[in-house]
């Protein structure tokens, strides 16, 4: 069978939600317990401006590997793309790198010293919940 299932759209609002929120309620109740503020919503939030260089090289390079990632595998067959330039991977890479950079930011300079713990939380909060979700097939709604 090809195309979309009947229900797949329904399916995909359904997995997106639960997500969204098993992420925001980590986050609020780790936030709570180690006591750090809240950030701003969809901002920045770098430590200093050599945070900030790291983040933007990050985000850059991802970008640059994005790009050729995409002219190489449109060059080959569909069946055989190469998978560390696949989106999926690269988006694994960028969330490893900017967590990891605003980890180690967060444990040299930051005021709160639980503010690099609860970011290692959530990135090790993602990796679980993502590998679960990919281990079950989406608790078998994929």
């Amino acid at each position: 069978m090809y195309g979309l299932g009947p229900n797949f759209w329904l399916k995909l609002v359904l997995i997106l939600t639960i997500i969204l929120l098993l992420l925001a309620l980590f986050h609020t109740v780790m936030r709570k317990w180690l006591k750090v503020e809240r950030k701003k919503l969809f901002s920045y939030n770098h430590v200093h401006e050599k945070h900030s260089k790291i983040d933007w090289t990050i985000r850059i390079t991802f970008i640059a590997l994005l790009t050729i990632g995409y002219f190489v595998n449109v060059s080959r067959f569909p069946m055989n793309s190469i998978w560390f330039f696949e989106p999926w991977f690269l988006m694994f890479l960028l969330i490893i790198g900017t967590e990891v950079a605003r980890a180690i930011m967060e444990w040299k300079y930051a005021e709160n010293r639980n503010a690099y713990k609860l970011t290692v939380s959530q990135l090790a909060f993602i990796f679980i919940l993502f590998f679960t979700l990919f281990g079950t097939h989406f608790f078998g709604l994929g």
